[in-house]
């Protein structure tokens, strides 16, 4: 827990720092960047809650991965928390997010969805970014083929329920960017894959859910 604590603290500092979210606001709004810095305690907890719950989900599910792909990678936060001999590949259109996040890990890999290679990818994260998008289902269909025989999807997404509606209200969010819900994401999911775990965030008030999916 305090290792978490630690870690958490230091990469707020450095998104601060380097971003300057604050005083340009609209540039990283839909990027994850102003919900990792929030002030509000809660609601940067929430954030980073869901990386790790996701990273936690893949290791469980796949404990010999060997390649990555983070699909909406925004700035990159969650290869921070994934083994550092996994292959990381990501999928990030907002340029500033994809500049920020290969100064961080000069490593990783950006590719597109069209070239990123199909049946090679041993897990692939979709963390808060398909909501973003009317064609999610094409969207899905496209990323179950770039996984590996064996390989797991994992979502995570907004349930864009009235609590978390008032959530987003209070921790001033807009979310005019969001053109579904998780519910409707894993609807989706479940015609193409079958669904191995779950996470609530949090549970009987749920705001986000986790989920890991394989064929």
């Amino acid at each position: 827990m305090m290792t978490s604590l630690v870690h958490v603290a230091e990469r707020r500092k450095v998104l601060r720092d380097a971003t300057k979210y604050g005083s340009d606001f609209e540039l990283w709004e839909e990027s994850c960047v102003p919900s990792y810095c929030h002030p509000n305690p809660l609601a940067a907890y929430v954030s980073w809650l869901r990386l790790y719950a996701a990273a936690a989900m893949a290791r469980r599910l796949k404990q010999q991965a060997a390649r990555v792909l983070d699909f909406g990678s925004s700035v990159g936060e969650l290869a921070h928390l994934l083994p550092k001999d996994m292959r990381y590949e990501f999928i990030e259109l907002h340029e500033p997010a994809a500049k920020f996040l290969r100064e961080q890990l000069p490593d990783a890999k950006r590719v597109t969805l069209e070239g990123a290679k199909d049946g090679t990818y041993d897990v692939i994260f979709a963390i808060d970014s398909l909501e973003h998008n009317d064609n999610y289902k094409e969207l899905l269909a496209t990323l179950v083929g770039k996984l590996a025989p064996g390989g797991v999807l994992i979502l995570s997404g907004p349930t864009e329920s009235w609590l978390y509606r008032l959530g987003r209200k209070i921790a001033r969010f807009d979310g005019h960017y969001h053109e579904t819900n998780i519910h409707a994401i894993e609807e989706a999911a479940g015609k193409l894959l079958k669904r191995r775990a779950v996470r609530q965030i949090f549970p009987g008030a749920t705001l986000f859910r986790i989920t890991a999916w394989q064929a």
